[in-house]
């Protein structure tokens, strides 16, 4: 499976692609959700894990772009904090499209279950 992971900090890029390649998932690395797009014209993946806090162009903004532009396109929005709860983003990142939410830190069984159930709910099986 594919999955394209966007987060500003390269220490949370590096532990999901371990993790998910460890898993036998193929993963691309982006740092903000300016690249989103063009990430995925190369080839849709098959689940993108976005943070919601992010310089310039945040997960908000990159979870509407790409609900428009592959509304089928699993995603898993994540977050450990901001200004406020982090809770309140994430609700609001599942009204805007994501699949799935995941609170930092996580495990990577958290994470892994959350790549599962993105792409179990969205396929339909």
């Amino acid at each position: 499976m594919r999955v394209l992971v966007i987060d500003d900090m390269e220490g949370v890029r590096r532990f999901v692609k371990r993790a998910l390649e460890r898993a036998g998932h193929e993963v691309l690395l982006i740092e903000d959700g300016r690249h989103a797009a063009e990430a995925t014209a190369q080839g849709l993946p098959d689940v993108v894990l976005t943070d919601i806090f992010m310089p310039g162009h945040d997960g908000l903004q990159t979870i509407r772009e790409l609900q428009a532009d592959a509304p089928q396109l699993p995603i898993i929005a994540m977050s450990g904090g901001g200004s406020s709860v982090p809770g309140d983003y994430l609700s609001l990142a599942k009204k805007l499209g994501a699949s799935v939410v995941l609170r930092k830190p996580f495990t990577v069984a958290e994470l892994l279950a959350a790549v599962d159930e993105a792409t179990t709910r969205d396929s339909g099986t």
